[in-house]
């Protein structure tokens, strides 16, 4: 009996992770992941290991932030930094938004035009209508969205539970790679940045703050308390999911394509080269997981969007407007006939420099005692806050060394 009630109450809390989640399955991780898997085989499966811890740190700061100041990270910026200060964090915060949306909007694209042969440009106002419809449905209850997207990244989960079951990967050379660090080459540092800036995402961490207000109406300590101690389980489930599924991408290229000699340079041709390699249900299985993916992620950054918006500056520009902003960049690279894999891996390569600047704020505020009470950071949460965005930091530093002498 005390189980049964134990779960479901953890149910009820189940959902804010979910929806910051998709950013950890968004068709940006599709890019990165097939990359890394399709050249440097299992070798960077160790960077999606530790990007996903970071992850799991940094949304229980989030989230921890929410619970205590029953304020998202971007409002308590606004209170606490000057104007100027909370302008050139919009201005990061919305130029990571576009390279965000980008990946997101053109992964629900060539998810339609790949498992319908849809033309592309119809794929792609598809994909935003549908993207209004989810973000729409908030409308009646930030718990009916959450609903939305576990479906969808069920959809994302099954689909790659399928293509690791086909492709029968080396478990042994996986268990490896996982557990020791390995970079080739200036190519694989640039494609490993673009893992993290694909994992760890700079709009989540402002969103995750905003998404437990929903269940956020205690004032106690020990209520606050037990609400972090269950959304700290959410994030566990749901971050571990995502960790699978982006493990999944990795294994399931390195094991059809690295194998079989085959550099993956386009979505296109991972859908095309599964089928005859591993049969249709594969490459069906692909688009769909794409298609759930782009869709659930898209409208997650528009959520993002909005928060960030109002939060640091007080703007109230209407969530339909802002979407049709964000979408243009998209739209462009799909008329244009830039190749999308290449875009997908810059945006988030971009993202990755973009994160520093939602990391520490959110370290310099969860560091206060007067803001957080009994909440605020531990010397230990400080100072492992502070590696991680120095290893960030310092890993995008390393990449624009590489890149301004030639070697990516």
């Amino acid at each position: 009996m005390k189980t049964h009630i134990k779960i479901r109450n953890l149910i009820q809390f189940i959902g804010p992770a979910f929806i910051v989640s998709v950013a950890y399955i968004d068709p940006g991780n599709f890019a990165t992941n097939i990359s890394g898997g399709s050249i440097f085989n299992y070798s960077l499966i160790w960077v999606i290991l530790w990007s996903n811890l970071m992850a799991i740190f940094l949304q229980i700061m989030s989230a921890k932030l929410g619970i205590a100041t029953n304020h998202n990270l971007p409002e308590m910026c606004g209170k606490l930094f000057k104007k100027r200060t909370n302008w050139i964090l919009l201005i990061i915060a919305e130029l990571a938004a576009i390279a965000t949306d980008l990946a997101e909007f053109l992964g629900g694209t060539l998810g339609f035009y790949l498992l319908f042969g849809m033309p592309i440009v119809w794929a792609g106002l598809l994909t935003g209508l549908i993207t209004f419809l989810i973000v729409y449905m908030q409308k009646y209850g930030q718990r009916i969205v959450e609903i939305i997207i576990i479906l969808l990244v069920s959809i994302i989960g099954i689909s790659y539970g399928i293509e690791l079951f086909l492709a029968k990967p080396d478990w042994t050379e996986v268990g490896m790679n996982m557990l020791i660090p390995n970079l080739p080459n200036g190519e694989a540092v640039f494609i490993a940045v673009g893992m993290l800036g694909a994992t760890v995402m700079p709009h989540v961490i402002y969103l995750h703050s905003q998404l437990v207000q929903h269940r956020n109406g205690h004032t106690m300590f020990e209520e606050k308390k037990k609400h972090l101690r269950m959304e700290k389980m959410d994030i566990a489930i749901a971050m571990n999911v995502a960790f699978i599924v982006n493990a999944a991408m990795l294994i399931v290229s390195a094991a059809v394509f690295y194998k079989n000699g085959i550099i993956v340079n386009s979505v296109e041709q991972a859908h095309m080269s599964l089928a005859p390699l591993l049969g249709n249900l594969s490459s069906v299985a692909f688009g769909m997981a794409l298609l759930a993916s782009g869709l659930s992620s898209s409208a997650v950054g528009t959520m993002a969007g909005a928060t960030v918006m109002k939060g640091f500056v007080g703007l109230n520009i209407p969530i339909n407007i802002r979407r049709l902003v964000t979408m243009i960049p998209a739209m462009t690279i799909i008329c244009l006939g830039i190749n999308p894999m290449r875009a997908l891996i810059f945006s988030q390569v971009f993202l990755s420099f973009a994160l520093p600047l939602a990391i520490i704020p959110m370290l310099i505020i969860c560091s206060k005692k007067d803001i957080m009470g009994s909440f605020v950071n531990t010397r230990k949460t400080n100072i492992l806050g502070w590696i991680i965005a120095t290893t960030i930091i310092g890993l995008n530093i390393f990449l624009l060394y590489l890149t301004f002498i030639g070697m990516v």
